[in-house]
């Protein structure tokens, strides 16, 4: 059996359970801090806050509030570090 590849997934925020949006407060350019709320996202009746885990700036913003979405879908987009 091959080794499970591992994928380098710090440069997005992903959503760690079936839910809905409900709100996403920050915007494509914005520079964010370690910590920082991201996003909230709906599931089972509790909403759950995203946070950034690393300082840096959103690249894109891939969701909006209402969306849908599964797991590991990309909400935000940070840019690459140089």
């Amino acid at each position: 059996m091959l080794p499970e590849e591992k994928v380098d997934v710090s440069a997005f925020l992903l959503c760690p359970m079936p839910g809905t949006l409900v709100s996403c407060t920050v915007e494509a350019g914005q520079r964010v801090e370690a910590g920082q709320e991201l996003a909230v996202v709906e599931a089972m009746k509790m909403q759950n806050v995203l946070r950034a885990e690393k300082a840096g700036v959103i690249k894109s913003v891939n969701a909006k509030a209402g969306d849908t979405l599964k797991v590991d879908a990309v909400i935000v987009e940070f840019e690459e570090e140089q």
